[in-house]
Formats: C-alpha cells, sequence, structure tokens
C-alpha cells in the first residue's frame, strides 16, 4: 500500500534540468532475485514517489481517452519476457512566488513546515514553489562498460532515448540492472492552492449522477407506496373506527382484521431486548459517525493533501458520537422495559464493547496475517495499544456518560395496553424471512454504483474524492432504507404478525448481504491479479468488517423509522 515513507536516491536541485544522470548498478541478479522481481511484475507491483507532498502522476492513452495514475509499475509482461523500468523521466511543475509572505498562500497545513520564507535575504533569484510532479517510465539498454569507473549523479556517458511505447531492458538471470534518470522544470500557471486539481479532477461524473438519478427513481417509487399505505388504510380504518357508536362496534369487533387485531400485542418485548438496543445504539453511532464525517470531506475539510485526516476524523467523531449510542440504548431498553431503570448500566456497557469487541477481534485476526507474512501494512504494537487506551480511556466513558443521561431522560410511553397472553400468529403464505431477505435489494439498487467507485479507490489506489456525491448517496441510502422497512412491518402487521422489532431491523440491514456478495463477485472478477490465500483472506477479513458496519447503521434506519410508524398508527386508534 505504500504506508511508509523512506527517502530515496533521486536527488533534484530546483530549476535545474538535467538529464542522462547515473543513479547506480545493481549487483548481478541472484536465481531469487530474478524470481522475487519476476513474481512483483506479476503482482502489478507499483512504485509510489512523493515530491513535496505531491504523489508522482503518470498520463497513459487508451482508446483516445487519457488516464491518470500515481506511481508506475515496476515493470511489464510482454509475450514470455520481463522487462524492467530502469529509466525514469520526470517533469516537475513549478510556479514562482507572488506573495512576499508564503504563509498567506498555503493551503491546508499542507506540507507548511518544509518552507522557507522566501529566498534568500535580499537577492534577486526568485523563490519557486512545486505545484506538479510527472514521471514517465521508460525501459532502456544501458552498456555495463560505460558505467563501471560512474560515481551516483555522474552524467551517463552515451544519450539516452526515452520511448514510452517500447521496451527494450529485459530481465536476465546473472545480470545487473543499471537505473538513470532525468529531470525538466517547467514554470507552470498554477497556484499552490489549487496544486491538488489534477488528482481531483472527476472521471465519469455522468455515472455517479446516473447512479443518484437511479435512487431517486427507487426512493419515488418506495415513497408513493408509503403515501398510498398512510393514505388509504390508516386514514379510512381510523375514520371508520371513531365514527362508529358502541354498538355497532361491538359488531365490527368479530369481522376486525388486519392490524388491528394486534393492537393488544404490537409493543410486547421482542427477544432478546437487550442486543436490539445495543445494537440500535452502535448503529447510531457509525450513521453519525458517517454523516459527520462525509460532510466535513464534501466541505473540503478532510483534503487528501493532508494524509490520514479522514481515518483521524472517523476515529474522533466515532468516539464522541459514544454519548448518542448510549443515550439511544438506555433510553430504548427504558421504553421496553416500561421504565424500569434495573440493568441500564450494563446495557450501556455492553454498547460502549460491541461493535469496536468485534471489529478488534476481526482486525486483530487480520494482523496476525499481516505479521505472519512480514508485511509493512501490519498496525505496529504501539499502535494497537494506543488504539485500545482511545477505546477504553475515552468512547466507553463516553457512552456511560449518554447511558445515564438516557436512563434520566423520560422512556416513551406507549399509546396502548399490553395484553398479558401472547395473540397466536396465524400460518402464512410466505415466510415472513423471505420478504425481510428480499428487502435489502432496494438499497443496494442505490448503493452499487457508488460501491464500485469506492472499492477501486480502496483496493486499486486510485484517489476518491467525490464526498459530495457520496453524501447524496447517504442520504439517499437512510431514505431508502426507512422507507422500505416501513412498508415491510406495515405488511406484517396486516397479516397478524406482531413480532415486527427484530424484523425492521433486518429488513433494511440485509443490505449487507448483497453488498457482502457484490464484493466476493469483485475479488473474482476485478482483483484478478491478487495473489496467495493470505490476500483473499485479508480482503475477505476487511469487506466482512465494512459489511458489518452497513449493517448496524441500514439496520437502526429501518429499525427507529418502523418504531416511530408503529407508535404514530396506534396512537391515533381510539380504544376503549
Amino acid at each position: 500500500m505504500g504506508d511508509r515513507i523512506e527517502n530515496s536516491p533521486y536527488r533534484f536541485k530546483m530549476h535545474t534540468n538535467e538529464t542522462e544522470i547515473f543513479l547506480c548498478q545493481t549487483n548481478k541478479l541472484s536465481s531469487d532475485d530474478f524470481k522475487l522481481l519476476t513474481k512483483r511484475i506479476d503482482e502489478m507491483y507499483q512504485v509510489n514517489l512523493i515530491l513535496d507532498n505531491l504523489p508522482a502522476i503518470r498520463y497513459t492513452r487508451k482508446e483516445g481517452f487519457m488516464l491518470r495514475w500515481t506511481g508506475y509499475p515496476i515493470g511489464v509482461k510482454i509475450k514470455d519476457g520481463y522487462y524492467v523500468f530502469n529509466h525514469l523521466k520526470f517533469k516537475v511543475l513549478v510556479h514562482k512566488y507572488e506573495e512576499t509572505n508564503v504563509a498567506r498562500v498555503m493551503g491546508t497545513g499542507d506540507a507548511v513546515e518544509g518552507f522557507p520564507s522566501v529566498g534568500n535575504k535580499g537577492s534577486d533569484v526568485p523563490g519557486y514553489m512545486v505545484v506538479g510532479f510527472e514521471v514517465v517510465p521508460c525501459s532502456v539498454v544501458h552498456n555495463g562498460d560505460l558505467v563501471k569507473n560512474l560515481k551516483m549523479y555522474e552524467k551517463y556517458p552515451s544519450p539516452i532515448k526515452c520511448e514510452p511505447t517500447t521496451v527494450s531492458m529485459p530481465i536476465k538471470e546473472g545480470e545487473p540492472i543499471v537505473f538513470t534518470y532525468e529531470v525538466t522544470f517547467e514554470e507552470s500557471d498554477i497556484k499552490w492552492p489549487s496544486r491538488w486539481d489534477a488528482y481531483l479532477k472527476m472521471e465519469g461524473a455522468k455515472v455517479h449522477w446516473f447512479s443518484i438519478l437511479n435512487s431517486l427513481m427507487v426512493i419515488t417509487f418506495l415513497a408513493g407506496i408509503v403515501l398510498v399505505i398512510f393514505l388509504r388504510t390508516v386514514r379510512r380504518d381510523l375514520t371508520r373506527y371513531e365514527e362508529l357508536d358502541k354498538e355497532a362496534q361491538a359488531m365490527v369487533n368479530e369481522e376486525l382484521s388486519g392490524w388491528k387485531l394486534v393492537v393488544g400485542d404490537v409493543f410486547r418485548a421482542p427477544s432478546n431486548p437487550a442486543l436490539l438496543c445495543i445494537m440500535v445504539g452502535d448503529g447510531v453511532q457509525i450513521l453519525g459517525m458517517a454523516i459527520v464525517t462525509i460532510l466535513f470531506a464534501a466541505l473540503g475539510f478532510m483534503s487528501p493533501a493532508s494524509r490520514g485526516t479522514l481515518i483521524t476524523g472517523m476515529l474522533f467523531s466515532y468516539m464522541i458520537l459514544g454519548i448518542a449510542a448510549g443515550y439511544v440504548a438506555v433510553r430504548l431498553w427504558r421504553t421496553i422495559g416500561f421504565g424500569d431503570h434495573k440493568g441500564w448500566v450494563s446495557v450501556a456497557w455492553k454498547a460502549a464493547c460491541f461493535f469496536p469487541g468485534i471489529a478488534f477481534f476481526i482486525l486483530t485476526i487480520l494482523n496476525f496475517l499481516l505479521w505472519g507474512s512480514r508485511s509493512t501494512g501490519a498496525i505496529p504494537f504501539s499502535l494497537f495499544v494506543i488504539l485500545l487506551l482511545l477505546w477504553f480511556c475515552i468512547s466507553v466513558p463516553l457512552t456511560l456518560v449518554g447511558g445515564y443521561f438516557g436512563a434520566k431522560a423520560p422512556h416513551i410511553e406507549y399509546p396502548v395496553r399490553t395484553n398479558q397472553i401472547p395473540r397466536e400468529i396465524p400460518a402464512q403464505k410466505y415466510p415472513s424471512w423471505l420478504l425481510v431477505l428480499g428487502a435489502g435489494t432496494l438499497p443496494f439498487g442505490t448503493l452499487f454504483i457508488e460501491l464500485f467507485f469506492i472499492m477501486s479507490s480502496i483496493w486499486m489506489g486510485r484517489v476518491y474524492y467525490v464526498f459530495g456525491f457520496l453524501f447524496i448517496v447517504l442520504v439517499l441510502l437512510v431514505v431508502v432504507c426507512a422507507e422500505v422497512s416501513l412498508v415491510l412491518t406495515y405488511m406484517h402487521l396486516c397479516v397478524e404478525d406482531w413480532k415486527w422489532w427484530w424484523k425492521s431491523f433486518f429488513a433494511s440491514g440485509s443490505v449487507a448481504i448483497y453488498i457482502f456478495l457484490y464484493s466476493i463477485n469483485y475479488l473474482i472478477f476485478d482483483l484478478k491479479s491478487l495473489s496467495g490465500p493470505v490476500s483473499a483472506t485479508l480482503y475477505l477479513g476487511y469487506s466482512l468488517f465494512m459489511v458489518l458496519t452497513i449493517m448496524f447503521a441500514t439496520g437502526t434506519v429501518g429499525f427507529l423509522s418502523s418504531f416511530w410508524f408503529v407508535h404514530y398508527l396506534f396512537s391515533s386508534v381510539k380504544l376503549d
């Protein structure tokens, strides 16, 4: 992934063009070196270079389109031969200082410390800042005899032709590789604040708009169904219910059908009520984190120029929102227990540990795999300790504080009384879990186009910076989840099935199953170059973690909208 930054031997002098610079000559390739190098070329390893915090960008033409990549491949395989890219042609775009006080032009803390105040005091030499960094990799055959006596950074004796379209330096066992480079500086009109624009240019904006339109159609369709439910059934039933006098009502009672029959059972506590409260609390926390992070990123606070702000922002907002998790979990627990205070501490404590515990378990197992294969992607032990401290010293106490406020807040009063004896649920035509599983397809439909871009960004190293679109998709997803769950809950109540609590959670939460299937499909068809079982296990482990997170968030939206709907439905019924 290139997550540790090392200094490279390439040396530039500001605004000094240099060509044919000899860098180094390797030892003769042993059979192990040869095998490793060819294996890495097969696995499509990339070299990522950074100059003044800007990643090296490489342009390629494909079917008339210009494609942009960060970094360049180690080499290529053509037919049966392996070729290495051993000559790099760098182009650095620079912009002359206009401001005397450079600190004013600096954008968002992007490499501020690396800036001199301005040239030498009193000299006429202008200062320059780096606003672009491009690389063209070439495969060139060098003469080994010519470089025997050359030192690093000396000029290579004969001219080097860099043709990006042809490769000529094959990798052979027992032969050394010579590395050279050239660098040109070019003055550019790009200003400092807009130097990241080349990386963040939108490719395929039309696709994102298409995905949003697609989602809007699904939403409108569902909103229509919800409206019909509210207008036709609910309103008509309620007016009929209120107009009848007592005697007529007694007659109607015998032929009552649908949701009014379950009036004495609809608020009966679900099975495993504590688990439901904990999952809803954690879901509120995750959803809040997603909204806050994506909103800030869309407003441009989390620029990719400062690496790691996105993850830091997510962790920070997640910990702070522990208050919301504790509050929601405990208040729901008290509502289910008809205002009983008993056991709220254990519910708040479990809410603080349930989701982070699952995350910690998955990530620890994956980390052991990374340690075992000596990967640099493994989280160092010190960071593990820091994460544990953040969890237990900040997140857990905040969740308990939220729980305390939840215990103090009045519980939600049910509009109708619950009978002593549970009513029997009549036999259903279709198993209800089938409906619940099928419901996940609608939220998935709003998500899946954006999902492709996110997956490419995580696994293919592309830059993902369309947080504005992502925020719209998130809002649409929340609306679809609420509508789907509401429609299903109403359908269940109409066939006298009063066990709606868990079904409303999984009706929208089942989108996670489809996302997991999609990620398996992505692994098989798009990540063909993943090598070995460890890589695949890591990929599936991270996907599982992502899917669980999504299930908590979407399930919570579904449950809360259904809870509000059932409460509203039965509070407008007058019962004697």
